[in-house]
């Protein structure tokens, strides 16, 4: 039948299940304990806010920089990585050679009828796929088609967008308008630098970069040993065209990224075993393609059947697993879905996106890719920097080479001066058969035409036949010298979080030892929290954002002399062990005070009582305090002098 023109509307995305509707249905409540409790906001809120802009409160920059703690310790230190901090602005040069500057591009359409109205192309065209395969008359047929073509959204060029819109006969939402043809967008935000402005930079679009550029003096600090990884967490910045769901997709964010560098030929890993049998759900390219679930298999069977690429991108993405589950996210909820061929750049070996399924669907929290050699190819070939490594060959090698003679390299020194580098570097790179085709013509017209392209721009060089004069040289090599490939985990850190949150909340009925709320007293401030649901945060220790909060019993026992001393030396003790805790001595009920430091998702709490001050007075060393556990709300007696051991 003809396609109708279809504008997005509100349903559930076709990558969702049970699990995302269960997420979905909790997430208003959600979203109000996180703005109430401020563990995150819309940033310039007072202002009105600009859209893809957050601001973390206490507790949520506290939860922040304790996953950033989590993920150093489970990858920087258990997996000795080096660390480097680089800058947020980088030069024009680097993000041209990067190919940011004119590759690091989203589609975008626009209403015609209202130029201010537009959308990321492939965002629009994956709402109207999910708003068509939530329709009721969708037969299993156009379920696989539609199902296709959602797959391959974020891979389409300009050209076949515009057919696909043509076919399903996709309007601008709202206004019913045609759309304009799909253009390119640049995302990166450009900044001069220097007074006069005359230094183009960019804020980096991505951590990695910075790696890349350093990598030299990194070898060099790991005394040259192979293989070896180089850790970096910071700021990226990207000018999103539509910006939206909260810390999913913003114009600043937090990337934790990790770039891995190995022989292009020995990419096994000495670990690979210690996940190997890992069973993961895996969402290959074929299965996509074929509109086909997920398939559960091992690392190991998964690397042997060459469905992951190697060893060392299998045993990454088993960490990258691990570290989630760590952290809070469940691992019944997330799975790795590997790049379609031609949504994966043209250098990479093999890519896979570690997605987690919360209210919005599947979405992409960590890139897991095999980027073989290009990056540090590109910078040393624009810098004319080797990026390179070393190791001596078991048995030498006789290696045989076609190239300039010595003589004719220091003649083209002297005829071309500044640009005889560029020059000799091409010719360098050139093939045998490819430098006799030059030369011949060069004998045939008294000349040949070389074209360099490079960050110096693109020219082309004449040069005269007696210069180019080349010759077969055979060497005996005793040391091979390579550019590493890379293996690079790269995690969104604010969509970790999202999922993190919807996670570990739930809703919890009111625990049978918390006694009645008595009812407000006239002239009473409203409380906030009133008519709030119980929300639990059941984050995971390493994670929240304080271990424990100290709570007097009531009101009773802050006014007795004791207490402050008490309290004041419990602090000191918890300060000593290097946990972060909270301070509750309002007047509320010790029920209301539980639930509080439930919704901030304290693991525990240190309540002391009547008991606890008769004790103290007697013998200081034989007070005891009632630790009472989140998730369980079970409640123990302890001495008061070791329980923050």
């Amino acid at each position: 039948r003809p396609h109708q023109a279809v504008a997005p509307v509100a349903a559930m995305p076709i990558t969702a299940s049970s699990g995302s509707a269960a997420f979905a249905k909790a997430r208003p409540d959600l979203d109000g304990l996180i703005k109430r409790r401020f563990f995150y906001r819309q940033a310039f809120e007072i202002y009105g806010g600009v859209a893809g802009f957050y601001t973390y409160g206490p507790p949520g920059a506290a939860v922040k920089q304790n996953l950033l703690a989590l993920w150093r310790k489970h990858f920087v230190i258990e997996e000795n990585l080096m660390e480097v901090d680089d800058t947020n602005i980088m030069p024009h040069d680097v993000l041209f050679t990067s190919g940011h500057v004119e590759r690091f591009n989203d589609f975008i359409v626009k209403d015609s009828s209202d130029a201010n109205r537009f959308w990321r192309a492939d965002k629009l065209l994956e709402e109207v796929m999910e708003a068509k395969m939530a329709d009721k008359a969708c037969t299993p047929e156009q379920k696989v088609e539609y199902q296709k073509v959602h797959a391959q959204a974020d891979a389409y060029s300009a050209e076949q967008l515009s057919q696909v819109f043509a076919q399903y006969g996709i309007k601008a939402p709202e206004s019913g308008a045609e759309l304009t043809p799909p253009e390119e967008f640049n995302l990166m935000f450009a900044t001069p630098i220097g007074p006069s402005g005359m230094i183009q930079g960019y804020l980096r679009p991505e951590t990695a970069q910075g790696i890349f550029l350093n990598f030299k003096f990194c070898l060099e600090q790991n005394n040259y040993a192979m293989p070896f990884g180089i850790a970096q967490v910071g700021k990226a910045f990207r000018n999103e065209i539509a910006p939206r769901s909260g810390l999913i997709r913003q114009r600043e964010f937090t990337q934790a990224e990790i770039e891995y560098f190995v022989h292009p030929q020995k990419k096994a890993h000495p670990k690979f075993a210690a996940v190997g049998s890992l069973q993961l759900e895996l969402l290959p390219s074929p299965q996509q393609l074929a509109a086909q679930p997920a398939v559960r298999m091992s690392l190991a069977e998964a690397v042997a059947a060459g469905t992951v690429a190697n060893e060392t991108l299998g045993f990454f993405i088993g960490r990258t697993y691990q570290f989630l589950v760590r952290a809070g996210c469940k691992a019944e909820h997330i799975r790795f879905r590997q790049h379609l061929p031609d949504e994966m750049a043209h250098y990479a070996c093999d890519c896979w996106d570690a997605e987690i399924e919360m209210s919005l669907g599947w979405v992409e929290c960590v890139g897991i890719a095999d980027r073989s050699a290009y990056d540090l190819t590109v910078h040393a070939k624009a810098t004319n920097t080797p990026l390179i490594a070393e190791e001596p060959f078991e048995v030498p090698v006789k290696v045989e080479r076609y190239g300039l003679s010595k003589k004719a390299a220091a003649a083209l020194g002297k005829s071309f001066k500044k640009d005889a580098k560029r020059v000799a570097g091409k010719l360098d790179e050139m093939s045998a058969e490819e430098l006799k085709a030059l030369k011949a013509t060069a004998e045939a017209e008294g000349k040949a035409s070389l074209t360099v392209s490079d960050c110096g721009g693109s020219d082309t060089f004449e040069i005269a036949n007696e210069l180019l004069v080349f010759e077969a040289t055979t060497t005996i090599m005793h040391v091979e010298k390579y550019t590493p490939n890379v293996i690079e985990p790269s995690f969104g850190i604010d969509r970790i979080l999202t999922a993190i949150y919807e996670h570990t909340y739930s809703v919890r009925a009111k625990e049978g030892d918390a006694p009645e709320e008595p009812p407000p007293k006239k002239g009473d401030k409203k409380d906030s929290t009133a008519d709030a649901k119980p929300g639990v945060l059941a984050f995971p220790p390493e994670v929240a954002p304080y271990k424990c909060v100290v709570l007097p019993l009531d009101m009773r026992i802050v006014r007795e002399c004791e207490y402050a001393g008490m309290r004041d030396a419990l602090r000191a003790t918890l300060s000593e062990q290097g946990l972060q805790y909270k301070v509750d001595e309002s007047g509320a009920s010790i029920g209301k005070r539980y639930a509080r430091s439930d919704e901030l998702g304290i693991p525990f709490a240190i309540t002391i009582d009547e008991d606890c001050l008769k004790q103290f007075k007697a013998d200081a060393a034989s007070a005891t305090a009632t630790l009472r556990e989140r998730d369980s709300t079970r409640q123990v007696r302890l001495a008061l002098s070791t329980i923050a051991q």
